[in-house]
């Protein structure tokens, strides 16, 4: 295989350096060695090898992957934000090879039509990137074949097993007035629910890009002798020329793997590109890259004390996430229809279900979700500024979700914190936040710590936050209608005031099929604990992008429609950092096809085709 772990000290120069193995990262390097395996290609990834990692290939212990333990993740610190209850927020990112397609939750949302468009480039419109999204999957599910793929490396399945609660889920949501859609992911269905599918093969294997891109040309050293990968390095900068072209790179062994080597130690390496140099560490990692290789705002870089090389203010800037806040539910379910038991070890653990190959072992516990919006009246009553907004950008843009939910077939969170039981949570996520943050360096190194304000609520007239009031009220009138209902976790909802009619409940028993379920009322002082407990809780929905983003560069674009960095020549980037605009759905999905969409353009510009 070629695979170096930290350093690649016989590589000196190569056609093609990749910084970054992340999803766009694997995509791009195993299409450019499809389109001519003479090229010489380096990936550099600052994580480790996941090949044939449990952990990774096998879905249900995802969430092992999220603790630093694993080595999985990078976790960024966010500035303290008055505004979230003056918490610092952490924002986990993939820290390994395959990047975020390694630790997600596996769930296949694709973005809705009018998203491509809304970014407004040349080449990026929906129909120009529906053959590369058609490109990536084979596609298992129903809908329309036209939509959709079937002969792509990223298999989009049921994975094998699926849970005993969609019927229920399916009726609660019926109730509700929620419609029921084959496939949900067909780019305009909307304002519904639909069965989740996920990147999963029929074998029950995660489909990470790593694994399904990278690895097989990998193992086949005689047929691309020339595709080489380095993990456990961190790229430090881009190197250029006199002429502000792209050389190369330099890079370090990442001391989180090295034991006996403190940050400062460790040995910096340079490599040469002959061609091209694609910059790929997401849209946390790439803004850092290229400040510390001089591109950025001058004020940025001139405080960080790095000579400027090419004026570009919109590196760092317009961060974006989808706000995600999770609420527990205790259930009526047996331990074996929730993952409680593998996460709390009880019976059900890791290692036994693995010697027996349990089949459990194939399930993300995901296998409902809906992209939802309000009624008319709802919106009304959320006040004249979400209305301005709502019939700014909403109304009529039916194929518009204002947020996603999905259930989770456990307790997500530290199992040690709640009784024993089975649970299910619910995630509500603010499909197109107005909110925004930036992310930049402090100094010249990799070790300085980072100027990064996650953003959440920060948008006029907390139009995001009420977007989540809205929401919690919804997934907990979802979840009072189904059969597994016995009440609210209380610590993991607001707390309401003493009397309240909002106030969480408890019951041992399953709802009689003749109850009718009201609506819960909420007076003004219920809003303001919902509102409390938003800003005390909000979180990431690990989906960070539109730090480099594709725009003009008047309008704080860092590239152009061919994801080349403006100032500099040589230079390209690909991962969710270009994304000028957030999309109604999980990121990653849309990672993929900015993957595929980048290694077409370079085969192009390279003249591979």
């Amino acid at each position: 295989m070629g695979i170096h772990t930290k350093s690649a000290d016989d590589i000196q120069e190569v056609d093609v350096i990749i910084a970054g193995g992340g999803t766009a990262g694997c995509v791009v390097a195993a299409r450019l060695a499809e389109a001519d395996p003479t090229l010489s290609i380096l990936v550099i990834e600052g994580g480790r090898n996941n090949h044939n990692d449990p952990l990774v290939v096998n879905p249900a212990p995802f969430l092992a992957l999220l603790q630093p333990a694993t080595k999985a993740a990078l976790f960024y610190k966010g500035n303290k934000a008055p505004q979230l209850a003056d918490r610092e927020p952490i924002v986990p990112s993939g820290g390994i090879l395959g990047g975020g397609s390694s630790i997600n939750f596996m769930m296949y949302t694709r973005a809705q039509r009018p998203d491509f468009d809304a970014w407004k480039m040349p080449g990026w419109s929906t129909d120009e990137v529906l053959p590369y999204m058609k490109k990536l999957e084979t596609y298992h599910g129903k809908g329309d074949e036209a939509v959709h793929g079937y002969d792509g490396p990223v298999h989009i399945t049921d994975g094998g097993y699926r849970g005993e609660s969609e019927a229920d889920f399916r009726t609660a949501a019926k109730s509700l007035g929620m419609r029921d859609f084959q496939d949900l992911q067909d780019l305009d269905s909307c304002d519904g629910y639909a069965p989740w599918l996920r990147t999963v093969s029929k074998e029950g294997k995660r489909q990470d890009a790593a694994h399904v891109y990278l690895h097989p040309k990998l193992q086949d050293g005689a047929k691309y002798p020339n595709l080489h990968v380095v993990v456990e390095a961190q790229v430090v900068r881009v190197l250029f020329d006199e002429d502000k072209k792209a050389v190369g790179v330099e890079y370090r062994a990442n001391p989180e793997f090295q034991a006996t080597i403190a940050l400062s130690e460790a040995p910096v390496r340079s490599v040469r590109a002959r061609r091209m140099v694609v910059v790929s560490c997401g849209a946390l990692g790439t803004p850092s890259v290229l400040e510390r290789s001089g591109v950025g705002a001058p004020e940025v870089l001139e405080r960080a004390g790095v000579p400027l090389v090419a004026d570009v203010p919109g590196v760092g800037h317009d961060y974006q996430d989808h706000h995600l806040v999770l609420y527990p539910y205790q259930t009526g379910l047996r331990p074996d229809e929730t993952i409680d038991a593998m996460l709390a070890g009880r019976g059900r653990d890791l290692d036994t279900m693995l010697k027996n190959k349990d089949e459990m072992l194939s399930w993300n516990t995901i296998d409902f979700g809906s992209k939802i919006r309000p009624s008319e009246d709802e919106v009304t009553a959320l006040g004249p500024e979400f209305r301005e907004a709502w019939d700014r950008d909403f109304k009529n843009a039916p194929s518009r979700p204002l947020m996603l939910m999905a259930t989770v077939m456990c307790f997500l969170g530290d199992p040690s914190t709640v009784p024993e039981g089975q649970y299910v949570t619910t995630g509500t996520y603010t499909a197109y936040p107005y909110s925004r943050g930036h992310i930049h360096i402090t100094g010249p190194q990799v070790s300085d710590p980072l100027d990064f304000d996650v953003g959440f609520f920060s948008d006029a007239h907390d139009v995001d936050l009420k977007k989540q009031m809205w929401a919690y009220k919804k997934q907990r009138e979802f979840m009072r209608r189904t059969k597994l209902y016995r009440g609210e976790l209380a610590a993991g909802h607001p707390k309401f005031p003493a009397g309240s009619k909002a106030a969480c409940v408890e019951t041992k028993q399953a709802p009689e099929a003749n109850d009718v379920v009201t609506d819960i009322e909420y007076t003004a002082d219920d809003d303001a604990a919902i509102e409390q407990h938003l800003r005390e809780n909000v979180n990431t929905t690990w989906h960070s992008l539109g730090t480099c983003k594709m725009a003009p560069r008047e309008r704080m674009g860092v590239v152009d429609a061919d994801l080349s960095v403006y100032g500099v020549r040589n230079l390209k980037l690909a991962d969710l950092s270009v994304a000028p605009e957030n999309v109604g759905a999980n990121t990653n999905n849309t990672a993929f096809t900015i993957g595929e969409k980048a290694a077409a353009i370079f085969i192009k510009e390279l003249g591979l085709a």
